[in-house]
């Protein structure tokens, strides 16, 4: 705001420069008429003041034979005379000298006003003005001077660089903008599928929990089991600081005469009718199209393998289940078995049998006999 203040009064300081010159113009103007009329004039008086010189000494001469003649006093007024003209001419010329010393000023002058303030007489013109205080606006424009000095180098394209910058800066806030805005979506999107993922998730583990005491319970023909939530942090012990989403789940049995333990605590058989029984509770609340179980039942005995293939025919309406098994409790109660045999060395043959189809071609057969 101060420079522009100063540039504004710029133009007051222009104008009287403006009017200075035109002054000395005129004055030049004036001077240089009385210089060409001094130079004849000094032509003139060089000559005189040569007959006046050679007269003085004529008169000295005659002075020093006639000093109280009437004729020396004259003689003196007149060289008295002629000694004035002669300081007048010398003046003149001096005046000469002082008139170029003006025009160089007044090119030096032009040339300030051009470079400085990039302006010719005739453009500076137009900022004339009569009340132009010279002093103060010579001290304000010293005290702006220094104030640029002391900003350092301008950059002449800062201009255009701002407005690029504040251009993208814009466009960055608005990018900003749009991604603060997704990103605030996003965490309320997020926390509304977590809190349902929560209640669901608690919904459906409480279902398995439930359905896995009853498999269980099954399985064993009594005792218990239930699966627990535990933080995955140590220092959380209180259940309610528990997040379901990202706790471990404890499985615990207790078998019938025995106590509640962890699973890891049982027996090989135990935990095989444990995973049983949690597979089938999962199963129970939400049955799958198939499910392919490899030798599952491997470490039960025949009662318990009895037990598994019961509830394998039991949820088969549900859900078609292909077991790699080499049990017989198991295969009894299959629709379909799949052999590998080799009749020949290194031949391998894919054998099919149908339980119905077998029974019946079993049954036929007996009553042909």
């Amino acid at each position: 705001d101060r420079i522009k203040t100063i540039r504004g009064e710029l133009p007051l300081e222009v104008q009287d420069l403006e009017d200075e010159i035109a002054g000395l113009e005129t004055r030049i103007q004036k001077y240089k008429a009385e210089v060409d009329d001094l130079r004849a004039q000094t032509v003139k008086k060089k000559h005189d003041i040569e007959q006046a010189k050679a007269l003085i000494d004529k008169y000295t001469e005659q002075q020093n034979n006639v000093r109280n003649n009437r004729e020396f006093d004259f003689l003196s007024k007149e060289i008295e005379f002629q000694n004035l003209e002669i300081e007048l001419a010398e003046k003149r010329i001096r005046d000469e000298g002082s008139l170029e010393r003006v025009d160089i000023e007044i090119r030096s002058m032009q040339e300030h006003i051009l470079e400085e303030y990039d302006l010719t007489y005739a453009n500076a013109l137009q900022y004339k003005d009569e009340n132009f205080d010279n002093k103060k606006a010579n001290g304000e424009i010293s005290s702006v001077k220094r104030e640029i000095n002391r900003l350092g180098e301008v950059n002449q394209c800062a201009i255009t660089d701002l407005e690029e910058l504040e251009e993208r800066y814009n466009t960055l806030a608005a990018e900003r903008d749009d991604i603060k805005a997704a990103y605030d979506d996003l965490k309320t999107i997020i926390s509304d599928l977590t809190s349902e993922m929560v209640v669901k998730f608690n919904d459906a583990f409480e279902k398995i929990n439930a359905n896995f005491q009853t498999t269980f319970k099954k399985l064993f023909d009594g005792g218990t089991g239930k699966l627990v939530l535990e933080s995955l942090e140590p220092d959380l012990t209180n259940e309610k600081e528990i997040d379901p989403l990202e706790a471990g789940i404890e499985i615990f049995a207790q078998p019938p005469g025995k106590k509640l333990q962890h699973i890891s605590l049982l027996s090989g058989g135990e935990k095989a009718l444990t995973a049983i029984a949690i597979l089938f509770a999962i199963l129970q609340l939400k049955p799958m199209p198939f499910c392919i179980l490899d030798e599952i039942e491997a470490a039960l005995d025949d009662a318990n393998a009895n037990l598994f293939a019961e509830l394998l025919k039991m949820f088969s309406d549900k859900t078609q289940f292909i077991v790699i098994t080499h049990r017989k409790p198991t295969m009894r109660h299959a629709d379909t078995i799949f052999g590998v045999a080799m009749e020949e060395k290194g031949v391998t043959k894919i054998v099919s049998i149908e339980f119905d189809e077998a029974v019946k071609h079993a049954s036929d057969a007996g009553s042909a006999s």
